[in-house]
């Protein structure tokens, strides 16, 4: 999957994952390969990347929105 993270002012990351998780408005939430199009509300929390090669990277948000749409995720992240 294609993940993009974005803040008002800078990109975060751009690469591949092959699994996100994301802290959602009503608690955390998963991302994998093939998953249903969506457009979710992100709380404060972290959101963890997993590469393709099972590392893990951390980035904290205060919030934000999580678009996914053919194994293309996009966040704005505040």
């Amino acid at each position: 999957m294609k993940l993009e993270i974005t803040s008002p002012d800078k990109q975060i990351f751009s690469g591949d994952a092959d699994l996100v998780q994301l802290p959602g408005s009503d608690g955390l939430f998963e991302i994998l390969h093939n998953h249903a199009p969506m457009i979710a509300a992100l709380g404060p929390g972290k959101i963890k990347v997993q590469d393709e090669a099972g590392k893990l990277q951390f980035f904290e948000i205060k919030g934000g929105v999580c678009e996914v749409r053919d194994n293309i995720i996009t966040v704005l992240a505040e």
